[in-house]
């Protein structure tokens, strides 16, 4: 076997967001390959064979790399659009359009999606599609081809309706699958793309949309068809009073209790939002080890309100953060929902205790790592770990002044990344990305937003 590789960072300083939330001043990291062979206080060992590159870190934080938990791609193409409605109305005011996406326009939006958290500091993405009309293409396949080609970790939420307009739900007629055809489109996708393997760069969920787009067969069917495969699960839940209001309505329960009812707690499986949550519906959680996707922008530009995040990590409920999709947060960083995160819960009830600078790190890090499964591989700066990091500059006028490197990352305006590796390779520099034209997929995504507008206004 060939020797390793390695690359030596020096003179930056660390958080590592391990289990003792371990920090170095001035410190070092050894990459070998794709693992992190070793870091630690000051210099690098000497005598390390096969160093191929050196990096002088002197004014950046290292941190692990950003964990994005929700979001969808293909909303990259309708960003700016009803900018003033809560979700159902946005929902119905968005959906006619998104039914009419297809294989180029989810390629070329995926592309826009990966880029802007890539060069902002996520190592690891992920995308729940679950918009497929007839005839539209392989999208799942253009989005993991995005994916790859970025250089990204990447997971993938097949996701699925089949409640339309005609059965009570929001899409419309057209918008939706069978049950059968979405039960089988998403195995076959889950055993063409799935990988299982410790360094996987490619995984899939099982993620039927929502509990007013899915009938309560495919909520069942699909936790099944996951656990048959030995994939995760992910869904919407708990976002809106509008939401709540709906299950009990159509169910006779809340979302909490209906989740249960259809196989949807337990720790492979992880939700978005879960903003209206009260303390039985936290427990659950908690009981089962189910984690949340925390999308704090968005549920402010929906106004769908504050989740109890401070509540859900005391009680031990997993938290990663998400971006979600891009129609309702149109910056599309996650480095940004660091700040968002605390300072929109910081307007809850327990204010100025709810989030500290270093829990919003771990929620963006190490709490995603946990909720997509992956928090023995990724997540933290640990010896054997995979190489997914990211060096932060603090030097510049921005935050040079704020002496602790952790408060200035969460609380200061957004950092520039001068580089950020995944599975030990580089991929972005200096803020711009090494594997993508960012100026191409600009046009590439402009086009095909215009695209879209016509043909929806084509009706």
């Amino acid at each position: 076997m060939a020797a390793a590789q390695r690359i030596v960072i020096e003179n930056c300083s660390i958080a590592t967001v391990d289990a003792n939330d371990t920090e170095y001043a001035t410190g070092h990291i050894v990459i070998a390959d794709n693992r992190i062979e070793s870091l630690g206080a000051g210099k690098a060992p000497e005598g390390l064979e096969n160093v191929v590159r050196r990096i002088d870190a002197t004014g950046h934080l290292v941190t692990p790399g950003l964990i994005n938990t929700h979001h969808h791609f293909y909303q990259w193409i309708t960003r700016g659009l009803a900018t003033d409605h809560n979700l159902f109305n946005w929902l119905v005011a968005l959906y006619p359009t998104w039914a009419r996406i297809d294989e180029q326009m989810v390629h070329s939006a995926a592309q826009g999606s990966l880029a802007m958290m890539a060069r902002g500091g996520v190592t690891t993405a992920m995308d729940h599609h679950y918009v497929f009309p007839k005839d539209s293409g392989d999208l799942s396949g253009a989005i993991i081809r995005a994916a790859r080609d970025m250089g990204v970790r990447f997971t993938l939420a097949r996701g699925s309706m089949d409640r339309s307009e005609k059965d009570g739900g929001l899409p419309p007629d057209f918008a939706v699958e069978t049950l059968e055809g979405a039960l089988a489109a998403t195995e076959e996708t889950v055993k063409q793309h799935h990988d299982a393997s410790f360094d996987a760069m490619t995984q899939v969920a099982v993620a039927p949309c929502s509990p007013f787009s899915v009938s309560t067969e495919l909520m069942r069917d699909g936790a099944e068809l996951a656990r048959r495969l030995g994939v995760r699960l992910h869904t919407h839940g708990s976002e809106t009073v509008e939401e709540e209001k709906f299950c009990h309505e159509l169910f006779g329960m809340g979302p909490t209790d209906y989740f249960e009812s259809t196989g949807w707690l337990g720790e492979d499986v992880w939700m978005a939002h879960c903003v209206h949550m009260n303390d039985s519906d936290i427990a659950a959680f908690a009981r089962t080890k189910t984690g949340v996707a925390h999308c704090p922008s968005s549920n402010a530009r929906l106004a769908a309100g504050i989740a109890r995040v401070p509540d859900m990590l005391r009680a031990g409920v997993p938290v990663g953060l998400g971006v979600d999709g891009t129609a309702s947060n149109e910056s599309g960083e996650l480095h940004t929902e660091l700040r968002n995160a605390l300072l929109i819960n910081r307007l809850g009830a327990h204010r100025e205790a709810a989030l500290n600078a270093r829990q919003a790190l771990r929620l963006g890090t190490y709490g995603g790592a946990q909720v997509l499964g992956r928090a023995n591989e990724i997540g933290s700066l640990e010896a054997g770990k995979l190489a997914d990091l990211v060096l932060w500059k603090l030097d510049t006028l921005a935050h040079a002044s704020i002496a602790d490197p952790v408060t200035a990352l969460v609380f200061g305006a957004a950092a520039p990344v001068t580089a950020s590796f995944v599975n030990g390779r580089q991929i972005v520099a200096d803020g711009r990305l090494l594997t993508a034209d960012e100026d191409a997929i600009a046009r590439s995504t402009r086009d095909e937003a215009q695209r879209l507008a016509r043909i929806a206004a084509q009706g």
